[in-house]
């Protein structure tokens, strides 16, 4: 009874109901507010990755990800060398794309440089947002922005410290899946539970 009931619930509209590894992304991770900087640093690499792709492409590819890029620790990736591009180059399970892979190297030494100056990249990125979620109010596919003035703002920034794959689109599906803005649409199940435990 209880997958019943799972089936009836209302998700937001880009949900793809047909992989349930998608939906599960959504129901547990999509829109919850992150403050750990690990796991911040993974959500950028990955958008960083699925530049010119879709989401479940860098999704399906998320485990291979976290064995290759030692579990998203910034400062391990922050030390590769070329030989260990090359290796990479050669890891079937990523996208094997010379420029994201070195540009999530040199991404890392940024991240760290932002954590040396605002003790966190969490106390860093949260500022584009004072500090709370921005709660939006969509309903159909069609509300959905591809990007908004925070979000221009938060790549410009970054830009501007040398990251790299970080243009206001990327920015802005980061700021969703780790809720600093909560996308989730009007009728979905999920939008009121994040807002009732954040």
């Amino acid at each position: 009874m209880g997958q019943n009931n799972k089936k009836q619930l209302i998700r937001c509209p880009w949900v793809d109901l047909s992989k349930p590894d998608y939906v599960k992304y959504h129901d547990q991770e999509w829109g919850v507010p992150g403050h750990n900087d690990q796991k911040l640093f993974e959500f950028l690499v990955l958008e960083s990755a699925q530049a010119g792709l879709s989401w479940y492409t860098v999704l399906k590819k998320r485990e291979n990800y976290r064995k290759a890029f030692n579990g998203f620790d910034p400062e391990k990736v922050a030390k590769y060398n070329d030989k260990k591009v090359e290796k990479l180059l050669g890891n079937a399970g990523i996208i094997r794309n010379r420029l994201k892979i070195q540009s999530t190297i040199s991404n890392a030494q940024k991240f760290l440089a932002i954590v040396e100056e605002y003790g966190s990249f969490d106390a860093y990125v949260w500022r584009f947002v004072d500090g709370s979620p921005v709660v939006n109010h969509w309903k159909s596919l069609d509300d959905y922005p591809a990007t908004s003035k925070a979000s221009d703002v938060f790549s410009q920034d970054l830009k501007q410290r040398g990251f790299k794959f970080v243009g206001s689109t990327i920015c802005y599906a980061f700021m969703q899946a780790t809720g600093m803005v909560n996308d989730h649409s009007l009728d979905c199940y999920r939008r009121q539970q994040i807002l009732d435990a954040y």
